[in-house]
């Protein structure tokens, strides 16, 4: 989930953005905004708030490009079935009671989880770090790591200020703290070639540590083996605009929110009535595809870790602070293979908005570049219809395996 627009969930003016998402993308980063607005009598203040916000160096390899005839480019893949609360609530607990604490930079401490089912991992399966988006945590892959861990290792982080990850008190978040986050657990934790599997703001985050990582080769070309996005944000907020008219006359009332996000008793009943569970619910309600994954369980997974000390100033800081590189800025340095997940009814980052457009060309222009559009799918595709990303995942994770660890390279 990502940091986006204020606007579509303030509810102190009564309306709710539903369609026709607009993008707006600098060098920095992006906002969306909906162009249709309805009145609504349940309004959560920042439902759009909620909206958040892997890939280093490995040879262009063919088995990873698309097929250019007009039909291929991308596929839209159908759902037939959806999974149910009682399956997965268990496996939260499990997950719970499996986490770990790593010590980064020596102060914070840094939830994380490792799960391999298979008694004896293949050698040339690498391991998998999956990375949510904001507001979102480990157990938010609750409906992926049985799956995954059959054949592979897995590895899931709570980002710093998410989860039960450390919130250090007026901590200045950016998307490069995130993506040092990443490279240092992959280097001191993991130490293997690792697919990075992000959602959202965690997808942009893999991208920018892929990316930092290749000013260090010595040990960029050994920790990433490929990048899998999922509705990849194009920043941690809406700071970033390009030359709209309809994102211009927004601009006042963004500077406006920004403004009280940081007077700390407006940002603190602002937060309170973001975290009560119907507004959640009809956050999380928005930006799922299948409303039946928006279940008691999740709206749990998101609003418990908002109750802790330093929550608050995590969220701030991330609204309000500086959005950060952009994927159309990152993508281009990479011959890595990636994959490229995305649901077709995001209102966040739709695919036929200013991202979702970049990243839909290049599986056209890139060969180790795959895209998949998922349909009845939403932001977060992992938890929203996660049969469908594993019908594609586990065949391209696959293919990349039987690549062996082959040293990557640009």
């Amino acid at each position: 989930m990502e940091v986006t627009s204020a606007v579509h969930s303030f509810g102190c003016l009564n309306f709710q953005t539903r369609s026709s998402q607009l993008e707006k993308l600098n060098n920095n980063g992006t906002f969306f905004v909906s162009t249709r607005i309805t009145t609504t009598q349940n309004n959560s203040f920042l439902h759009g708030y909620l909206h958040p916000v892997n890939n280093i160096i490995t040879k262009s390899n063919g088995a990873y490009g698309i097929n250019h005839s007009n039909n291929s480019k991308s596929v839209i893949i159908k759902s037939t079935s959806s999974p149910t609360s009682s399956e997965s609530s268990s496996e939260v607990e499990k997950i719970k009671q499996k986490c770990l604490k790593w010590k980064w930079k020596g102060q914070y401490s840094i939830n994380y989880f490792v799960s391999s089912d298979s008694d004896s991992p293949q050698p040339n399966h690498p391991p998998l770090l999956l990375v949510h988006g904001f507001g979102a945590s480990i157990p938010h892959w609750r409906r992926n790591i049985k799956t995954l861990s059959q054949n592979y290792t897995v590895y899931a982080i709570d980002l710093l200020g998410f989860g039960a990850s450390d919130k250090p008190p007026g901590f200045s978040y950016t998307m490069e703290t995130w993506a040092e986050l990443i490279l240092d657990f992959l280097d001191e934790v993991i130490k293997k070639p690792t697919v990075l599997i992000g959602n959202s703001v965690g997808s942009l985050a893999c991208l920018i540590a892929a990316a930092s990582g290749m000013i260090q080769p010595d040990s960029s070309e050994t920790l990433v083996r490929g990048i899998v996005l999922l509705n990849c944000s194009g920043g941690m907020n809406n700071k970033a605009i390009v030359d709209d008219w309809r994102i211009k006359l927004l601009l006042p009332l963004l500077w406006l929110i920004d403004f009280l996000l940081n007077q700390k008793g407006i940002a603190s009943a602002i937060f309170e009535r973001v975290k009560q569970r119907e507004n959640l619910r009809n956050i999380l309600s928005s930006v799922y595809g299948n409303k039946e994954s928006v279940d008691d369980e999740l709206v749990e997974i998101i609003r418990e870790p908002a109750n802790d000390e330093g929550a608050l100033d995590a969220f701030v800081s991330i609204v309000t602070g500086p959005p950060g590189p952009t994927p159309l800025q990152l993508v281009p340095k990479f011959s890595l293979p990636i994959l490229l997940l995305w649901g077709d009814e995001d209102p966040f980052t739709p695919i036929d908005g200013p991202v979702g457009k970049y990243f839909s060309s290049l599986p056209s222009q890139r060969e180790n570049v795959k895209l998949f559009l998922l349909e009845g799918v939403g932001h977060c595709p992992h938890d929203d219809r996660p049969e469908l990303v594993h019908e594609k995942l586990l065949p391209w994770l696959a293919a990349l395996s039987s690549i062996g660890n082959t040293k990557a390279s640009c």
